[in-house]
């Protein structure tokens, strides 16, 4: 039997090349597993990792084995106590002999399901697996405000804690070679002199004292050259340039008026929060504009955006007509990618509906790369959704879906961002 041995350097712990293999082979149950555990989490920590659970029976391999070879005969016990129709009884619960699928025994050797925990990238590549940006284009490749250091070698100026040692030692070696290779020749031959004037019989003693002091001022010269000086030092230069990358705003409109309860709201944040992390998957720079709304509309940081009650009416064209005025100060169309996602249970004035088309269709979906409308409530369709309804037949960058519970969220969202066809 030949045994194959992978030494290739993995992180502590870990094999990476088959835990990649495993995410690959069972990629199906894991991404159901994964849809399953997405309606069940916190809004808070939608972005980290999650414990996979998969059957057992799932994760079984074939296995090869040699059987007994040649023709065997073998008697099997017959059967005394059915005949051909009998119904068979069911087993009685409990033990053993229980009616379910799983692997209990009386013993307590049962077998569990496989329980393994994916990280939040492995998490993230599931979650959107299939999803991409519909009409994604990348209008701005010159952000510069964004810089990324490169390596540009060395410099005689710096601070310690960019020394380049290995420099700094080979211009030192070069300098003290340099400055004492000449004594160090002459100190050898004097060396070699003095040798043979104290092996030579009738030596003078003068000339022996002057050869030791010459030799002795030689060596002072020699050790004088210090081993390192500021000369010598050398650190490592760097330089920023920038960087392209795309820009991107994502704007998120929602109704806090009186009709929108916190359970709403919540299911709504789920939604915001999925969408902005798929296109931080996309965009390295993107910014998020919340604007709230009931008969006026605000522009509101995140927490005021989510957790603010308002009581009064609902009029959506003044949060429509505060995202256009951001959007063409702020974000200009040509240099953004421009997304857009509201949410409201549907109540609106009835004479306010016509103006929000009119909005959407000529200032904001002509410079919307996507646009989407969730529609949170039981009830049937009020008049926003018939009239938004209409708009998206004709712009394919438009989409509405309607959400009745938390379960519908995840559902909703691949349902928008599915990748078409080519």
């Amino acid at each position: 039997m030949a045994h194959f041995i992978d030494r290739r350097l993995n992180a502590k712990g870990k094999s990476t090349v088959n835990r990649q293999r495993f995410l690959r082979r069972y990629k199906q149950q894991i991404k159901k597993a994964v849809s399953d555990a997405v309606t069940n989490r916190s809004v808070t920590d939608v972005d980290s990792g999650e414990q996979i659970s998969i059957p057992s029976k799932n994760i079984t391999e074939p296995v090869f084995h040699h059987g007994a070879g040649g023709d065997r005969e073998r008697v099997h016990p017959g059967n005394d106590q059915f005949t051909r129709g009998d119904r068979i009884e069911r087993p009685p619960g409990g033990g053993a002999g229980g009616a379910g699928q799983g692997q209990a025994s009386n013993s307590g050797e049962g077998e569990d399901d496989f329980v393994f925990t994916i990280s939040k990238d492995e998490y993230l590549d599931l979650l959107f697996d299939d999803l991409a940006l519909p009409n994604l284009q990348r209008n701005s490749l010159d952000k510069l405000v964004e810089f990324k250091t490169f390596r540009a070698g060395v410099t005689t100026d710096g601070v310690p804690a960019n020394i380049h040692i290995v420099r700094s030692l080979r211009q030192s070696l070069a300098r003290r070679t340099a400055l004492t290779s000449g004594k160090k020749k002459t100190l050898a031959e004097l060396e070699k002199q003095l040798a043979a004037l104290l092996d030579t019989p009738g030596s003078s003693a003068e000339q022996i004292q002057a050869l030791e002091a010459e030799i002795a001022e030689l060596k002072r010269r020699i050790d004088a050259v210090p081993f390192i000086d500021t000369f010598d030092l050398r650190y490592n230069a760097f330089t920023q340039r920038p960087v392209p990358t795309s820009k991107a705003v994502m704007f998120c409109l929602m109704d806090v008026s009186g009709s929108m309860d916190q359970a709403t709201k919540d299911m709504a944040k789920r939604f915001y929060i999925l969408l902005y992390l798929f296109l931080t998957r996309t965009y390295k720079s993107l910014d998020v504009v919340f604007i709230r709304h009931h008969t006026q509309a605000k522009e509101v940081d995140e927490h005021e955006f989510f957790y603010s009650q308002e009581t009064g009416g609902t009029i959506v064209s003044s949060a429509l007509r505060l995202m256009h005025e951001i959007q063409a100060e702020r974000y200009p169309a040509n240099e953004w990618n421009i997304y857009a996602a509201q949410a409201s249970d549907g109540d609106n004035w009835a004479d306010d509906s016509p103006q929000c088309r009119e909005l959407m269709d000529k200032k904001i979906l002509p410079v919307c790369r996507y646009y989407t409308y969730i529609e949170i409530t039981n009830r049937a369709h009020q008049t926003l959704w018939r009239e938004y309804e209409a708009l998206a037949k004709v712009n394919p960058h438009f989409a509405l879906q309607h959400i009745r519970s938390v379960e519908d969220i995840y559902p909703v969202f691949r349902e928008l961002f599915k990748k078409q066809a080519a």
